[in-house]
């Protein structure tokens, strides 16, 4: 704990971000430094709970509960409060490979499982985490790890959360490490898929320095199962670790589809960043969404990104369509107990964006898409649309049914569907006859990690599905851990 009385004395005080107006101009972070009394003063509100549910990482009807990787939590909020600022790093990085990645893009569940959650607002522990790295960053003290040599040689596919962190592990404990990125950059979908207003790119470049000097050796522009074979890797080293992703886009199967102007979303984000990084937007070789009307289809995180995206680019509107209800403004006890993640209403920063610039939330609600109209050259003009509601059929499933009348039509010009994603590619599971899951998921058993082939390992979206960022980070960091068993037969990567 930090303060015994802080809970009680201070009160919680949100990140500071640069205000919509501002923002909107340019591609930089929102984010801003906070005030180093209040830092001390946010950390003191962490109290003496006797079981800290943040650092749970458990799931609760389908949702994280608490971080996933364990971080210390309560220990390094108490240690920001008496100024110990590099014992908090170390504390941080004793569980959290990467901090500085998940305190900007992971939503939080250790916030949702704070005990101080129960009764009033929970600690602000995601932006104490911010500050930790930061600083750490700043004083020099972040350095690049690397073990005695063993002189085994591991492969890992794929450079996004997951496959950075078995790499980061495996070459602590003195493994001799190759990453293969199909990609012209480091870091899969946190370097193309998350916008460099949440994410800068410097963040990542930062960290992937510090890896390369950590003797960790990248390939880059070498997609596996095409530009070299996944046997070839199988035959070469010593263990293969799988992290890919899953990042098979899911469609939309309505008339209408095929329409130029009809994108995934994931494909509008990835262009538009690797246009910012390669010419800053001057080579014209992204989507643009300037002028139009554009519509998107699918919530979360990937729709809010394509809201924020579209308003940079000088969007004439932006809407955003989500097929469940409009979440409650608070958790509603009966339906969803603490410390299950909070399922509540939360505005987000491109939200806020959209808001400040038309006068109201993109969001609409009970929305089903039921075709998409183009002109005579093929071009998206407008999207039709029905209401829904949500019930029960006769096997108790909870299913939507079209509300008469509400049909509308809404202009469009540029449609991105944000509807998340199937599951991974099949080149590699097929070359390498992988065993899959119901979900079309490399099959491994969780903290196992091992395939049905002879060692190759799986870890993060590939082996799981899209989830959270914080999970591919605890799965490349146990994955690690058992392949350095199997090289080893023990292993002090925890």
């Amino acid at each position: 704990m930090g303060k015994a009385t802080g809970f009680l004395e201070y009160e919680r005080i949100k990140p500071k971000k640069r205000s919509p107006e501002e923002r909107i101009k340019d591609w930089g972070e929102i984010r801003l430094s906070r005030d180093p009394e209040v830092i001390k003063t946010q950390g003191a509100r962490c109290m003496n709970c006797g079981v800290p549910f943040c650092h749970g990482g458990v799931l609760l009807n389908g949702m994280a509960s608490g971080c996933p990787l364990h971080n210390l939590i309560p220990e390094w909020n108490e240690l920001i409060y008496k100024g110990q600022w590099e014992e908090a790093y170390q504390r941080l990085t004793r569980t959290s490979p990467f901090p500085e990645f998940t305190s900007r893009v992971c939503p939080a569940p250790c916030e949702g499982a704070c005990t101080e959650g129960y009764i009033m607002e929970p600690v602000t522990i995601n932006s104490l985490e911010y500050e930790i790295i930061e600083k750490a960053f700043a004083e020099g003290w972040v350095k690049p790890r690397k073990g005695k040599a063993t002189g085994k040689r591991i492969a890992i596919v794929g450079s996004g959360p997951s496959g950075l962190s078995a790499a980061y592990y495996l070459k602590a404990v003195g493994h001799d490490v190759t990453v293969y990125e199909r990609s012209d950059r480091v870091g899969g979908l946190m370097m193309y898929g998350i916008p460099n207003m949440k994410l800068e790119k410097r963040i990542v470049e930062r960290r992937f320095t510090l890896l390369k000097e950590s003797g960790i050796q990248f390939v880059l522009n070498t997609e596996v199962g095409k530009d070299i074979s996944s046997q070839e890797l199988v035959d070469q080293y010593d263990a293969v670790v799988l992290c890919a992703g899953a990042t098979k886009a899911r469609g939309l199967d309505v008339e209408g589809k095929d329409l130029k102007g009809v994108h995934f979303a994931v494909d509008f984000l990835k262009a538009n960043t690797k246009s910012l990084l390669d010419s800053n937007l001057q080579d014209g070789n992204f989507i643009s969404a300037k002028g139009k009307n554009v519509i998107v289809i699918g919530g979360g995180d990937t729709g809010t990104d394509c809201v924020a995206t579209s308003i940079r680019h000088g969007c004439e509107s932006a809407f955003q369509f989500e097929i469940m209800p409009e979440p409650p403004a608070k958790r509603i006890e009966e339906h969803n107990p603490w410390p299950e993640w909070p399922k509540m209403l939360n505005v987000d920063y491109g939200q806020e964006e959209a808001i400040s610039l038309y006068g109201k939330d993109p969001r609409n609600y009970l929305i089903s898409t039921k075709k998409i109209v183009g002109n005579e050259n093929g071009e998206v003009t407008e999207v039709h649309t029905v209401e829904i509601s949500w019930v029960r059929d006769a096997s108790g499933r909870m299913v939507p049914q079209e509300v008469q009348g509400s049909d509308k039509v809404w202009k469009a010009d540029l449609v991105l569907l944000a509807m998340g994603f199937l599951g991974p590619e099949d080149m590699i599971a097929n070359e390498l006859k992988l065993d899959r899951d119901p979900r079309s998921n490399v099959k491994a058993e969780y903290e196992v990690f091992e395939t049905n082939v002879d060692k190759v390992f799986t870890a993060g979206d590939m082996r799981r599905g899209q989830s959270l960022i914080v999970w591919a980070l605890q799965e490349g960091k146990l994955a690690a851990r058992e392949v350095d068993k199997y090289l080893m037969s023990k292993s002090v990567i925890k």
